[in-house]
């Protein structure tokens, strides 16, 4: 291998010929090229998605009431009903391996209709009745002052957290919020804090413009007593919410006095079902770039195979000279598998190289033009290179195996005879 009279053999093979050779080494580059786009694209989508659950308890379901199905116990089919808080704690001890049950009670604002009021500005925005442990299932962060607490809970203080979109919205440059108050319909709310999402990009006009009140407050304010519009409910980890999912609904069909076989009267989203949806996309096109940057790949090796055939055929008076002098069959083999093996790992070098730049730029752009909805951060790791570099020496000797046996069978007299 390290033998100069070799190197300088292989060089003087591979630049005889130029346009050839450029030709041959293309078929791997582009594969090596493809394969690592494919995947860094691939990456940036999935980080991007993910970006957007950033901060969020993925192991969760919420669950709310619709109109039932199905006469039971002597209430009729059709009827309307609604959680009550002592569901919360009637599922909290019946369903193990629970993390949070968050009740949660909702005003949705009207389009075109202020609901909420600071001084001379006002917007419409979304009101929630929420508990303290809220801020572990959303994608958010305390910002300035503080969020909701079990003391404002137990004395059901008129006190809210909104999002810095409304600060925005409602306060000039520079003012301080903490301590103002905002009229919500007509109840006055005390400001201790503002929130941001984790995953909050701007593009969204909603995004950070919701407004969060003790649930105890928001009941007695707006009438709700003890009804529950919808619960947030998350699992343990190690514990999938998707298995204890029945056991909660079972558990507010019976509190609830709904038929055990009602499959419609109480609505869920599983958004740890859906996730794993998502994730399973994101390996589908791991795959997929896998499978196509491969085959691409292949099919230069296979060109190179080609070409190297060529070029023994081409030399087989040369062979056969120097099989006549003695040289040893094994070494002539070792020969074409060299420069099969380095004329790979060049092109192939020279396309990692080209799609790190590609790459680069890439990320470079976005960070120039700020974020990108559903794409971030394109990358691939330095074990998906590493594999590439390995499948590239694997496929120099691949490629040079079949022409090295090709020359070695020759007979010397026959190659002595080839003009």
């Amino acid at each position: 291998m390290f033998n100069k009279d070799r190197w300088k053999e292989i060089l003087e093979v591979l630049t005889s010929n130029w346009f050839r050779t450029v030709l041959t080494a293309f078929g791997v580059f582009w594969g090596i090229l493809i394969l690592i786009i494919l995947l860094a694209a691939g990456k940036g989508l999935e980080n991007g998605i993910k970006q957007d659950f950033s901060g969020v308890a993925t192991n969760t379901m919420f669950m709310w009431t619709q109109s039932t199905t199905m006469a039971y116990q002597g209430l009729p089919e059709g009827r309307n009903f609604n959680f009550k808080l002592e569901d919360v704690d009637l599922i909290k001890r019946n369903v193990p391996n629970l993390r949070i049950v968050s009740p949660r009670n909702a005003l949705r604002s009207q389009s075109g209709v202020d609901n909420v009021f600071y001084g001379t500005e006002s917007g419409s925005y979304r009101v929630f009745g929420d508990y303290p442990e809220i801020i572990f299932q959303n994608s958010m962060y305390t910002a300035h002052g503080r969020f909701l607490n079990h003391n404002d809970i137990a004395k059901k203080r008129k006190v809210i957290v909104i999002g810095d979109g409304i600060r925005k919205d409602l306060y000039e440059e520079g003012e301080e919020v903490l301590g103002t108050y905002l009229k919500i319909q007509g109840v006055n709310f005390m400001v201790v804090g503002t929130y941001k999402e984790k995953s909050s990009n701007g593009g969204n006009q909603n995004a950070e413009r919701q407004i969060y009140v003790p649930f105890t407050a928001f009941s007695q304010a707006f009438n709700r007593a003890d009804n529950v519009g919808w619960m947030a409910i998350t699992a343990k980890d190690g514990n999938s919410i998707s298995n204890l999912k029945e056991d909660v609904i079972n558990t507010v069909k019976q509190s609830r006095k709904v038929h055990p076989d009602d499959e419609r009267a109480i609505g869920f989203f599983d958004l740890y079902e859906e996730y794993n949806k998502i994730e399973s996309l994101f390996t589908a096109m791991r795959w997929i770039a896998i499978i196509v940057g491969t085959l691409v790949l292949i099919s230069g090796v296979i060109g190179i195979s080609n070409i190297m055939l060529i070029v023994v055929k081409e030399r087989t008076k040369e062979i056969g000279i120097r099989r006549a002098l003695g040289e040893d069959p094994w070494s002539i083999k070792k020969q074409i598998l060299m420069e099969s093996i380095f004329l790979t790992i060049i092109s192939g070098m020279f396309g990692i190289i080209c799609g790190t730049l590609f790459i680069y730029g890439v990320n470079t752009l976005l960070d120039s033009v700020g974020p990108v909805d559903m794409f971030l951060n394109p990358s691939v790791s330095v074990g998906v290179v590493t594999a590439a570099l390995i499948t590239l020496i694997l496929s120099g000797l691949l490629a040079g195996f079949i022409p090295a046996q090709s020359a070695i069978k020759v007979r010397p007299i026959d190659a002595l005879r080839t003009e």
